[in-house]
C-alpha cells in the first residue's frame, strides 16, 4: 500500500495507463525506480568491514548486487529416461529409480550464453559410483548411454565435473578438487560469466577456482547439465541467479523488492504491459506461499581455498571483479 500510495502522489501524473510508446514505458519504470530507491530502500553497502562482512557470508551468504532470480528449471523433454523429474516445478532430478545399468542425464531450460548465472546444485547423500557430473554443454551432447562413462565432457559438446574431483572436456580429464565424500550430502554451485567465458564452481560454499575457458567462443547454446551413474540419486535445484539484463530489468527486481505478494501487482498504477513484464520477473507460486521470515540457505559466491587440491592453480573470482558483488 506504501508504494500505491507513493505513485499516485506526486508521481501520479507520469503513470499514464494510456502510454504506449515503449521507450516512455523504460523511462517510466526508470524514474519509478528511482523514487522507490530514494524514499524506501536502503541500498546495500559495498564497504562492508571484513569482519561484518564475513559474519553476513556465515549467515546467508554474500548478496550479488548486480544479480536477480532466475527461474528456470530441468527440461522434461530434454533428459534420459532413466531420470524422473519430482515436484511440480521439476526441479529435482532422480537418477535410475529402480536399478543402473547406465549413465543418465537432463539439461535445464536456461541458456547461458552472453550472460552471467548462478545455479546451485544439492546432491543427496547417495553420492558413490562411477561418476556423478556437474556442467554444461550443448544440445549435441548425448544423455544416455548403456555404459558406467563420464558423459559430460566425453566430446568437445560437453565441460563437466565428476564427484571424483576430475573436469572433463573433449573426453580428456584433469584433477581439479578433491573427491567428494561418498554418502555424504553437499550443494555444488557453479558460476558461468558468458562475457569471460569461464565456468567456476563451488563446493559447499568453497571456491574451487575457474574449471573453464573460452565458453564465450562456442556458437551453440549452452545449457545446465547434470547426469550420473548411480542408482537411486538426487539432484535438486537450489539457488539460481542471473545478472540484471538491462536498466529495466534492475527496476522490476525494485520493485517486486517492496511487494509483499505477488497479487500486489495489480494494485501498482503502471500500464497493463508493465504489469506483466513486472510479474514475469518472479516465480508467482514461490513468492505467494514462501514466508518473508524464511531464510534459505545458500553458498554463493563465498571465496575461500578449501576443497582445492594442492598445487591447483586457481584464482577467487570475487577478488578481481569484486565491482559486481556486495
Amino acid at each position: 500500500m506504501a508504494v500505491r500510495r507513493l505513485i499516485q502522489g506526486e508521481y501520479a501524473d507520469l503513470l499514464d495507463s494510456r502510454i504506449g510508446d515503449f521507450c516512455e514505458q523504460i523511462y517510466l519504470l526508470t524514474v519509478f525506480y528511482k523514487v522507490c530507491t530514494i524514499n524506501m530502500i536502503q541500498v546495500p553497502s559495498t564497504s562492508l568491514s571484513f569482519p561484518n562482512r564475513k559474519r553476513a557470508m556465515a549467515q546467508e551468504g554474500p548478496h550479488l548486487s548486480n544479480f536477480c532470480a532466475d527461474n528456470w528449471t530441468w527440461n522434461r523433454k530434454d533428459k534420459s529416461h532413466e531420470v524422473k523429474l519430482l515436484g511440480e516445478d521439476l526441479k529435482t532430478a532422480h537418477f535410475h529409480p529402480n536399478w543402473s545399468n547406465g549413465t543418465a542425464g537432463v539439461r535445464g531450460t536456461r541458456v547461458l550464453n552472453r550472460g552471467r548465472y548462478y545455479w546451485e546444485i544439492e546432491v543427496s547423500q547417495r553420492i558413490f559410483g562411477t561418476s556423478m557430473m556437474f556442467g554444461v554443454s550443448t544440445k549435441k551432447s548425448r544423455l544416455h548411454v548403456n555404459a558406467f562413462v563420464n558423459m559430460l565432457g566425453e566430446d568437445e559438446h560437453g565441460w563437466g565435473l565428476s564427484h571424483k574431483g576430475l573436469l572433463w572436456h573433449n573426453g580428456k580429464w584433469r584433477q581439479y578438487a578433491k573427491p567428494f565424500r561418498e554418502n555424504e550430502a553437499t550443494t555444488i554451485g557453479l558460476f558461468f560469466d558468458g562475457i569471460k567465458g569461464t565456468l567456476s564452481y563451488y563446493k559447499d560454499g568453497c571456491h574451487l577456482g575457474v574449471a573453464f575457458r573460452d565458453l564465450h567462443l562456442v556458437q551453440d547454446e549452452l545449457y545446465p547439465v547434470v547426469c550420473s551413474t548411480a542408482a537411486k540419486t538426487e539432484m535438486a535445484l537450489g539457488v539460481t541467479k542471473r545478472e540484471f539484463s538491462n536498466l529495466q530489468d534492475r527496476c522490476r527486481s525494485a520493485i517486486l523488492a517492496l511487494l509483499k505478494q505477488i497479487s500486489d501487482v495489480s494494485e501498482l498504477s503502471l500500464p497493463n504491459l508493465l504489469k506483466e513484464y513486472v510479474t514475469d520477473g518472479t516465480d508467482i507460486k514461490e513468492r505467494s506461499e514462501k514466508p518473508k521470515s524464511a531464510v534459505k540457505r545458500n553458498y554463493y559466491m563465498r571465496s575461500s581455498s578449501c576443497g582445492r587440491i594442492n598445487g591447483f592453480k586457481g584464482y577467487s573470482y570475487l577478488e578481481p571483479n569484486r565491482k559486481h558483488f556486495i
